[in-house]
């Protein structure tokens, strides 16, 4: 399961994939838990996070479709149950994720799943380690073949402090990876092999409407041959010039 993904680079991609205007700011590119990044939900969604900052709506849409919203958030869900600012810092880094034989039941994920507070993670990448060189892991991007950003599935929530403090956060449903043809090679050996729940664009508005009965028909795995796995050189791994081994 990813902890680290791409965000998108371009205003324009916010545009043209998702139909939604981009943030004021791109924000950091490389996103990890607890850090600012964002999703989309139908507008009237959107209006339902009481989002400080506000949400803004989408434009150029044709008439009879529903408009989205970005809606700037934390990456790692706060439940609304949580009692202080200081037990959401600390849950919110376990809770990136869920995996989606467990969102309808799992304590921290079923309130959002059965109010069908879902959403949609725009990323460019994500990244897993391999660790099939047995010497240690490798940094993997994880991107569709044709370069399109992936429309990831996600459910999202609304943390109210008594000091009136607001989270807007989110997290990232996934599905068993273990016979994925591609993504099984991926994560620590022996551990369990999930992917995120890649949407097709076609079905985007479908899953941010549909009841929590039929949402669960949207939990499968995106097809191996259009996906794309390429190891990241880290830089701090490179030898200094004229260093022997």
């Amino acid at each position: 399961m990813p902890t680290h993904y791409e965000t998108l680079r371009a205003a324009d991609t916010y545009r043209e994939a998702f139909a939604v205007e981009p943030p004021a700011a791109l924000g950091e590119r490389h996103l990890r838990p607890r850090k600012p990044g964002a999703f989309i939900v139908h507008t009237a969604a959107g209006a339902d996070t009481g989002h400080p900052d506000g949400v803004p709506a989408s434009e150029g849409l044709v008439a009879h479709r529903p408009t989205r919203a970005l809606v700037p958030a934390q990456w790692g869900l706060v439940p609304h149950w949580v009692k202080s600012a200081s037990d959401a810092q600390l849950r919110a880094p376990k809770l990136t994720h869920a995996k989606a034989d467990l969102a309808a039941s799992g304590t921290a994920f079923r309130d959002a799943w059965h109010s069908g507070q879902r959403c949609i993670v725009p990323m460019q990448a994500f990244f897993e380690d391999d660790w099939r060189s047995a010497k240690k892991a490798v940094p993997t991007r994880i991107a569709r073949v044709d370069g399109k950003p992936l429309g990831v599935a996600g459910l999202w929530a609304r943390w109210q402090g008594a000091d009136g403090t607001v989270i807007v956060s989110y997290c990232l449903l996934t599905v068993d990876a273990s016979k994925h043809a591609l993504l099984h090679r991926y994560g620590p050996p022996g551990g369990e092999k999930h992917m995120p729940v890649i949407l097709n664009e076609g079905a985007y508005d479908a899953w941010l409407s549909a009841r929590p009965d039929k949402a669960k028909e949207f939990m499968r795995q995106y097809a191996a041959q259009k996906l794309t796995a390429n190891p990241v050189e880290n830089k701090a791994d490179k030898l200094p010039k004229g260093w022997l081994e």
